[in-house]
């Protein structure tokens, strides 16, 4: 373990990379995967493997997205993403490296963001990897209950 003054030291020379995980999110209303009552309680994994060959898998995951959208389009940044912001403005932060998939460090104004996971706010093409935001697909998945295509 770094001494406290071996990290104010790297602080002020702006090497500090920041690595977050749900607890940042849920003051913003995204709820959390692992604890009781979290996503992965209520729902069941769809892996890429059955996704690929199973189209109830396909629907399955379509029915999952469209629910948590609903948690992701209405969330905003909250103070610990708008500090994060402020500490890269002022050079004290070099990069957010998030398992989060809710998008908000972006959406605050963060540069220079890794998400581990992926993001919920895109869709991509298996075939060609086109991407797209995902707000039409899910609505055209809520109004036909078809799984796009």
């Amino acid at each position: 373990m770094i001494e406290v003054s071996q990290f104010v030291d790297a602080v002020q020379q702006g090497g500090v990379v920041a690595f977050t995980g749900a607890g940042i999110s849920t003051e913003s209303g995204i709820p959390d995967f692992r604890s009781p009552g979290g996503v992965w309680s209520r729902n069941r994994t769809i892996y890429f493997d059955e996704f690929c060959r199973s189209p109830s898998a396909r629907y399955e995951y379509w029915r999952q997205k469209s629910e948590a959208h609903r948690d992701f389009v209405g969330a905003q940044p909250n103070v610990a993403h708008q500090t994060l912001v402020k500490w890269q403005q002022q050079g004290l932060l070099q990069c957010v490296i998030t398992q989060n998939i809710d998008g908000l460090h972006t959406a605050a104004g963060t540069e220079r963001v890794l998400e581990l996971h992926g993001t919920a706010r895109e869709v991509q093409c298996l075939d060609c990897s086109w991407r797209d935001r995902v707000d039409r697909w899910v609505e055209e998945f809520l109004v036909t209950d078809l799984v796009p295509v």
